[in-house]
């Protein structure tokens, strides 16, 4: 069988935590921020886990299944 190419877009995006859940970023926090609020900005800060819905085609597309 032949090696399971990742994804290089999901590499780039996606980690995995130490449970072995899979841990995105937050949307909204790359740029135009002056008018956003502080707290908004501290809410999206880290990374959050992905739906389960989701965790399939993540793995998948990382070269976990």
């Amino acid at each position: 069988m032949p090696k399971v190419k990742t994804k290089g877009g999901a590499k780039k995006r996606f980690k995995i935590s130490g449970s072995g859940k899979i841990m995105r970023k937050h949307a909204f926090k790359a740029h135009k921020l002056g008018h956003k609020s502080a707290r908004q900005k501290r809410a999206l800060r880290g990374f959050s886990p992905f739906s389960s819905a989701d965790n399939y085609n993540i793995k998948q597309a990382l070269g976990l299944k």
